[in-house]
């Protein structure tokens, strides 16, 4: 794995263990895979997300959420350094509900990088991409490496304090 997706995974791992009262924590969001380009993550099935308490479907809200911190990873993984890259613009469009009890995942993919805005879409979907519960579009912000000095070696701290109260 290339050095700036090593760093972009302790920057998710410190983003998604460092605060528990985030979106992250709430939600209940993980990192599956990540790649050159590419973001897969997921949320586990909980009451607590339920958005219909007749049906037991999630509420949209998640899986906006969802897909909106998936491409914006994807986005990231593109910058070819450690940084954050800010929604520009997400555009939703929703399939079906989901089905209860079962896995959202999120799959993320950038398909075109300019100097300044990064081009993502996605899915959502619950075991076959095939049967999508949402799709995804979004642009993100493309900031210069210069944007992120010092903010590598703060992420990077953060992440060895994290690991080493875990040990």
């Amino acid at each position: 794995m290339a050095k700036h997706l090593q760093e972009l995974k302790k920057l998710m791992d410190v983003m998604i263990h460092s605060q528990n009262d985030d979106h992250f924590h709430a939600l209940g969001i993980e990192a599956v895979s990540i790649e050159q380009d590419r973001m897969t993550m997921k949320v586990e099935y909980k009451e607590s997300l339920v958005g219909n308490p007749d049906t037991g479907v999630i509420h949209g809200g998640v899986i906006t959420s969802l897909l909106d911190t998936t491409c914006g990873f994807a986005a990231a993984t593109a910058l070819g350094h450690l940084g954050l890259t800010p929604t520009i613009d997400l555009r939703i469009d929703y399939m079906r509900p989901a089905e209860p009890h079962k896995t959202i995942y999120a799959v993320a993919e950038v398909y075109r990088n300019t100097k300044t805005v990064i081009f993502t879409k996605g899915i959502a979907h619950q075991g076959d991409p095939e049967k999508p519960i949402a799709h995804a579009i979004g642009n993100f912000v493309n900031m210069g490496a210069e944007t992120f000095e010092g903010f590598r070696q703060v992420i990077l701290e953060k992440y060895d304090e994290l690991e080493s109260g875990h040990e």
